[in-house]
């Protein structure tokens, strides 16, 4: 991370932080989306069965795993100010509250799993297939959350590529894995889903283990000394991880969550509709890591000139954060909506499945816009540490507006199904229109607090 003086020397660095993590961001996501492909290839129950496992696990995840995000502004803004030693502390205290909440996680996993299953109205093989892939993804939770810390603090440093060459090592892994254990291959049963929950926990433990000895051994990593000595957990460091981390993890929760709600309230139609339902969210949603990858690189540049208090260079990071994801947005929207039938057969050849596969994209092209707007807005105002107001905001966007609209449309109009996928456009617009509010508002009090320090 540097200073930078002009337009082209902002767009020079973004893209240095930003394209790293976009293909770190696809190949952590291309695990799941090679879980659900593969899946589906196995059969069309498996299909449904790993779609209502990850409807569960996927917000879990992502919601907590953003508490541990927090680390990123954090470590940030610190180098951002000079106050390089006192970010060891902050990432092994990341670390110890990344193993507890794996532990809250899983404990109440074993509680929670069979009442919710139990309640759905799936079929037998269905409810096995999400209860056994659950299971498996288990085994590889707390690494994973490790990971993200560890990550956080790599990402923080502006040396995004690190990140992405661990995840490219550990892809192919995870499609080797899950070629043998839901098939059935070299020996070993075919599983279905449920291998593919097996090779994902594997996977999780190999990108650990790297990332903890990349580093623990290569510079610049090694020079904060971070796991040189073993550290006591401490309470207040805890405190200000969760204070910054819960709102961003509450608002990426009520967001992925809204769409994991939408495929359980569907599992009073039939298999083939849920299985395409899941299809189309799933690759919607692997496009949905454009606007993302572009908000976690929006945290880090404005963090790091917040820290630095130059206020006008992280405006302009963040508005050229959005703009870039807007033009992006409306060229994959054109592609998704002319290849719509060729991206169906990704999942599946039945021509039921392809049929509804096909309508399901059509109305995803339409939240794509939304979402491009109000996830690197999310992203800037995490790095100014504005998180609070956000998760409200998220919450009334998506539960308040978003769900009960998609649940009237399916309901009690002829949009069937589809009705939800309306409801979802409509949140995330609501989403995009108060965030970008929100920041705007964020940074004029940031400019005015700044001007009254400089006149004091």
């Amino acid at each position: 991370m540097k200073q930078t003086y002009n337009l082209k020397g902002k767009l020079g660095q973004l893209s240095l932080i930003l394209i790293p993590i976009l293909v770190t961001q696809l190949g952590m996501f291309a695990m799941n989306f090679f879980d659900t492909i593969m899946s589906g290839q196995f059969s069309p129950t498996d299909l449904a069965g790993v779609a209502i496992g990850s409807s569960l696990w996927v917000p879990v995840f992502t919601g907590l795993s953003g508490i541990l995000l927090a680390v990123t502004p954090i470590v940030a803004q610190l180098i951002g100010g000079g106050k390089r030693k006192e970010v060891p502390h902050t990432v092994f205290q990341g670390v110890y509250a990344a193993i507890f909440l794996s532990f809250i996680v899983i404990f109440i996993g074993m509680i929670v799993i069979d009442p919710i299953l139990n309640g759905m109205n799936l079929e037998e093989n269905v409810h096995r297939v999400a209860k056994e892939y659950l299971i498996a993804l288990s085994i590889g939770m707390i690494p994973l959350f490790i990971y993200n810390v560890l990550r956080s603090f790599i990402d923080a440093l502006g040396l995004t590529r690190v990140t992405m060459f661990i995840t490219l090592l550990s892809l192919p892994i995870n499609v080797f894995l899950n070629y043998i254990l839901i098939f059935g291959k070299l020996g070993i049963p075919a599983m279905g889903g449920v291998g593919a929950g097996y090779a994902s926990a594997i996977t999780y433990w190999v990108i650990t283990i790297i990332a903890f000895w990349v580093i623990h051994t290569k510079s610049p990593f090694l020079e904060f000394f971070i796991f040189r000595s073993l550290q006591k957990p401490n309470i207040s460091k805890w405190k200000e991880i969760f204070r910054i981390g819960v709102p961003i993890g509450l608002s990426i929760f009520f967001e992925v969550s809204i769409f994991s709600a939408v495929t359980l309230l569907m599992s009073e139609y039939k298999t083939a509709v849920i299985a395409a339902h899941q299809a189309a969210l799933n690759f919607a949603s692997f496009l949905y890591m454009i606007p993302l990858s572009i908000s976690m690189a929006l945290t880090i540049v404005v963090g790091f000139e917040v820290g630095a208090k130059r206020l006008k260079d992280a405006k302009i990071y963040s508005w050229m954060g959005v703009s870039i994801a807007l033009i992006l947005a409306v060229c994959y929207g054109v592609i998704l909506y002319v290849f719509r039938t060729e991206i169906s057969y990704l999942y599946t050849d039945d021509p039921y499945v392809l049929e509804l596969i096909g309508h399901f994209l059509l109305y995803a092209v339409f939240f794509q816009l939304s979402d491009a707007i109000q996830a690197p807005v999310q992203g800037a105002l995490r790095g100014y540490k504005d998180v609070n107001i956000t998760f409200i905001m998220a919450l009334i966007s998506y539960w308040v507006i978003g769900l009960p609209l998609g649940y009237l449309l399916a309901n009690y109009t002829n949009f069937g199904p589809y009705g939800y996928w309306l409801g979802l456009t409509s949140g995330l617009t609501a989403g995009a229109l108060t965030l970008t509010g929100r920041l705007l508002l964020i940074q004029n009090k940031f400019r005015r607090v700044y001007m009254k320090e400089m006149k004091a």
